[in-house]
């Protein structure tokens, strides 16, 4: 390691006195301009990480669904997955470390994760479309080519293409050629194959408007639309020329304030969806002829995919294990319908994508969803082996026809991380396929009213949860408050979560009528007030 050399561009980078920061889920997150130290650093880190593995390493400058003047790093690991927890670690540390700390920290990882410095470095970088990205993005590069490493700058991409390109590389190919182009025609043809087998294909166009938040998935879209059948017209709003990113419009937006984006017109019955900043999230939603709006949100993508999933697994007659994997914020009603009517295992896992995929990888076929839209399905190496088997063996055509829909839908899914567009296509798909309206599609169950809300506390540290998080183990008496709480309503249920980010507890709620949510969910936020020290004014009823 070149010690001087470190030293120069560090000063280059210097990082702000005082300033900490933690790497979560979602990597690092903050206002752009207290960044640039940290992504000098992830370049270095990426780099060690390339070494410690053998094998490429993906860094992304995003910060998703966060305003246009935030942003944030998130590293990519081998198979396209996301940073290995005990690299989380080292991630924070060497974002925090004060400038004459900076070799001592980066000589510790080395030791500790057994660092060949020797051997080759490989990063693939890529950046979204936020003002603050291109300049960031050079720092990362910096701190690749300080430590020797090689890296190849993807430019503009959507996350999900980040971690696919990733995994084709360190996959030599299996998955896919690492390009954008690669990906563009490995998506559009699983597609096309499977719409060639839709009852009303030749039957005109199918129309979907798409909100692309002011985003890179605006960008990536309009680049992939001539790969797309022409019976497929996706019509692009909140492309990113006219407002800021995010503002007013996303799969967040939506999903939270549960209305349509700005700048896109709905008319009753049309099918409409939304991407969030980096395109790692999609939410479906259309309005009716009496002008209600109506959310899909990620349970019911989940619901519908695993329908599908169920319906072809039953036709090619294997015995695959499926289950769906759901966090605590799942709507009752999206669980109940799961186990009951479709009678799949269902299992709850803590809050974060890593948790649910991690869990999705116990099965032969893994379909994990939050509600806010991020997801894909997993197909274990034991099961993609046997499906793409019986599409080209199998005798009976029943059987066959089943295994080759299964094999596009492995071809179409990006089973590397929850990916807009790829998720977009699996569902444009399958309702074609079994000739669904977006009414039908929502029709399947009804939510149960619900509620969010959050309670600022001095120290959230004080609430601790078991059964993935659906219980209050301190502060002592909360949770059987709660308990008692939830007795007065039916259909009801409620927890309380300390935030990952900031100090606040979240607080979900869910019962027979909004009223009785609305109601639960404050009567939750008062006790978590009083027995976990919340701070300002108590919470007022809605």
């Amino acid at each position: 390691m070149d010690f001087e050399a470190l030293k120069k561009y560090s000063a280059l980078h210097p990082k702000p006195a005082g300033l900490t920061l933690q790497y979560g889920t979602a990597g690092f997150r903050s206002k752009a301009e207290q960044l640039d130290h940290v992504m000098f650093r992830m370049g270095l880190l990426a780099a060690l990480r390339s070494r410690a593995t053998g094998s490429t390493i993906g860094v992304m400058v995003t910060a998703s669904h966060n305003p246009e003047e935030d942003n944030g790093v998130k590293l990519v690991d081998p198979l396209g997955e996301m940073l290995h927890p005990s690299w989380e670690e080292y991630a924070t540390q060497l974002a925090n470390a004060e400038e004459q700390e900076l070799q001592k920290t980066l000589t510790e990882i080395c030791q500790k994760a057994a660092v060949n410095q020797q051997k080759d470095a490989s990063v693939f970088l890529g950046r979204d479309t936020r003002p603050s990205s291109k300049k960031l993005s050079q720092a990362v590069i910096d701190g690749v080519s300080v430590l020797g490493g090689q890296y190849h700058d993807y430019g503009l991409v959507t996350t999900p293409q980040l971690h696919y390109v990733v995994c084709c590389q360190n996959t030599r190919g299996q998955y896919g050629k690492p390009t954008l182009e690669g990906y563009y025609q490995k998506l559009s043809k699983a597609f096309m194959e499977l719409i060639k087998k839709s009852p009303g294909s030749g039957e005109g166009q199918r129309h979907l408007k798409i909100d692309c938040a002011n985003g890179i998935g605006a960008l990536k879209l309009s680049e992939m639309q001539p790969y797309l059948p022409k019976e497929v017209l996706v019509h692009i709003y909140n492309d990113g020329t006219k407002e800021k990113l995010n503002h007013l419009c996303g799969a967040d937006f939506v999903k939270v304030h549960q209305k349509p984006p700005k700048g896109l017109d709905m008319k009753p019955n049309e099918r409409c969806c939304s991407f969030d900043g980096d395109a790692d999230r999609i939410v479906y939603y259309y309005m009716d002829t009496a002008g209600h709006f109506h959310l899909i949100d990620g349970d019911k993508i989940a619901t519908l995919i695993s329908i599908f999933l169920k319906e072809l697994l039953a036709k090619v007659g294997q015995t695959l294990k499926m289950a769906v994997i759901q966090t605590a914020y799942a709507n009752g009603s999206s669980t109940r319908y799961l186990e009951e009517t479709l009678q799949v295992p269902v299992h709850c896992v803590k809050t974060g994508v890593k948790h649910l995929h991690h869990k999705a990888q116990e099965f032969d076929v893994g379909v994990y969803f939050e509600a806010n839209g991020h997801g894909t399905v997993l197909f274990s190496k034991a099961a993609e082996n046997t499906i793409r088997q019986l599409a080209k063996e199998e005798k009976d055509d029943a059987k066959r026809e089943a295994a080759k829909v299964l094999e596009n839908l492995i071809d179409l899914i990006n089973q590397t991380v929850g990916d807009a567009i790829s998720d977009m296509l699996v569902i444009e798909a399958i309702l074609s396929l079994k000739g669904l309206t977006v009414h039908q599609w929502d029709a399947f169950y009804t939510d149960f009213p619900n509620r969010l809300l959050k309670v600022q506390v001095a120290d959230r540290q004080v609430i601790d949860t078991t059964d993935a998080e659906r219980r209050a183990v301190t502060p002592p008496g909360l949770q059987e408050k709660i308990d008692a709480l939830v007795k007065k309503y039916k259909f009801s249920r409620a927890f309380v979560r300390p935030s990952g980010t900031e100090d606040v507890v979240r607080i979900y709620a869910e019962a027979d009528t909004q009223e009785n949510a609305d109601a639960l969910a404050h009567e939750v936020s008062l006790a978590v007030y009083h027995l976990a020290g919340g701070r300002g004014a108590p919470p007022q009823p809605l």
